[in-house]
C-alpha cells in the first residue's frame, strides 16, 4: 500500500527538474528586469557618460570586421 502511495524515484526527479527550470526562469526574469532598470537609472543619472558609451559601441561596430 506504501508503494502505490509514493512516486518512483525517476517521477520525483523529473517533477524537481520542473520546478528548477521553472525557479531558474523566474530568477533569471527578475534579474533580466532588475538589470534593465538599473541601465535606465544609469542612462538617467549620467547622460554623458551613457553618450559616451553608445559613441565607443558605434565605432566598435564600424571598425569590427564581420
Amino acid at each position: 500500500m506504501a508503494d502505490t502511495d509514493m512516486p518512483t524515484g525517476r517521477t520525483m526527479g523529473a517533477v524537481s527538474a520542473r520546478e528548477s527550470a521553472a525557479d531558474r526562469r523566474r530568477r533569471r526574469e527578475l534579474f533580466l528586469s532588475a538589470l534593465n532598470e538599473a541601465r535606465q537609472v544609469r542612462d538617467r543619472v549620467r547622460p554623458r557618460l551613457t553618450r559616451a558609451s553608445r559613441m565607443r559601441e558605434a565605432i566598435h561596430l564600424r571598425t569590427f570586421r564581420w
